[in-house]
């Protein structure tokens, strides 16, 4: 059935992702002196996964200038400061991803620093950066660039700006495989019945603030928008009370993700309104996830995982009730676009 969980083939999928991190972690490490910016490029799931980076690079390292890009864009812009103290790191699942592909090609021959995680050698994104990580050919490869990128971030902050809890890092990331198989188990039973509950609403509000708006993102618009065909609008708590929160009435279906991270003040006001003007909320807590393995140092940085996954086994099921599984596609690989 499409809402099984295997979770030893779960965490096996990601050993070659484990294997890496030490590497990461000493990349970055090497590379920490020889930068003073950092620009993140890619599509999708990956693009949101640094957006996580990016809010920890701009909360922990004084002396960093990061930005964020999707490929065409990065492109359209071209931004004029590609110079060799500036690294570019790319990601791709596939390693195919046409725009991503384009953008590591589009800088090879600049005098800037380039990195990409995705999953084998022999990939077309692999062939153009200076220095690649590999996954391996996995389904949940998310989390295996994941724990690859911000392994990368942690052993530049660790040597650049003497961040100190690079070891409990890497400790937590090993962990990290069976902390998210032990979530799924345990939210398997909400997960069908939040599923029974949500399987003919349309419209979907996913809210979250700080790095967890990576999961609210990924799992409403890479997830069931994308395989489901749902209206997902994942909205960022710091934007809600300036316009969107005029929509929110008792029908409106609402998935909240809090965090343990310096935002989590905003998603509490969040969900103080929502327990009051709606009846319909999915509240989505990381400090109810035990979270094994992972050190209280890091866990806000890995709770949006955790958190996320955690909805997952409602996506899970939502696509088995819509007898639709979570690799369908309507456009995507099928249609010129």
């Amino acid at each position: 059935m499409a809402a099984d969980f295997n979770p030893s083939a779960f965490i096996e999928s990601l050993r070659t992702s484990s294997a890496a991190l030490d590497a990461a972690a000493a990349y970055g490490q090497l590379i920490a002196g020889k930068i003073d910016r950092i620009y993140f490029v890619s599509c999708g799931a990956p693009n949101r996964i640094m957006l996580g980076l990016q809010y920890w690079l701009e909360r922990l390292s004084p002396s960093l200038e990061v930005r964020r890009y999707f490929p065409a864009e990065f492109m359209d812009i071209d931004p004029p400061r590609l110079d060799e103290r500036t690294l570019v790191v790319f990601a791709s699942k596939s390693g195919t991803t046409r725009e991503t592909v384009d953008a590591a090609r589009f800088v090879a021959a600049r005098p800037c620093r380039t990195v990409c995680v995705t999953q084998t050698a022999d990939v077309p994104l692999a062939q153009h950066p200076q220095q690649a990580f590999y996954m391996g050919k996995i389904d949940d490869a998310y989390f295996g660039c994941y724990m690859i990128l911000q392994a990368i971030i942690g052993g530049v902050l660790a040597a650049r700006d003497h961040w100190p809890h690079l070891d409990a890092l890497l400790s937590s990331l090993r962990a990290l495989p069976a902390a998210l198989a032990d979530t799924a188990l345990r939210y398997q039973l909400r997960g069908a019945q939040e599923a029974e509950q949500y399987q003919n609403d349309k419209i979907l509000y996913l809210l979250a603030a700080g790095p967890m708006f990576t999961s609210a993102y990924v799992v409403g618009v890479c997830i069931l928008a994308e395989s489901q065909w749902m209206h997902c609008l994942a909205i960022e708590a710091a934007e809600f009370f300036h316009g969107p929160f005029e929509a929110v009435d008792e029908t409106t279906p609402l998935v909240l993700f809090l965090g343990e991270d310096p935002s989590r003040p905003q998603m509490e006001r969040v969900l103080r309104f929502c327990q009051t003007r709606a009846r319909r909320l999915m509240v989505y807590d990381s400090r109810d996830m035990p979270m094994p393995g992972i050190s209280e140092e890091v866990r806000p940085m890995l709770a949006p995982y955790i958190a996320g996954f955690a909805f997952e086994r409602t996506a899970a099921h939502l696509a088995e009730r819509h007898n639709q599984a979570l690799t369908t596609r309507r456009y995507m690989w099928k249609t010129e676009y």
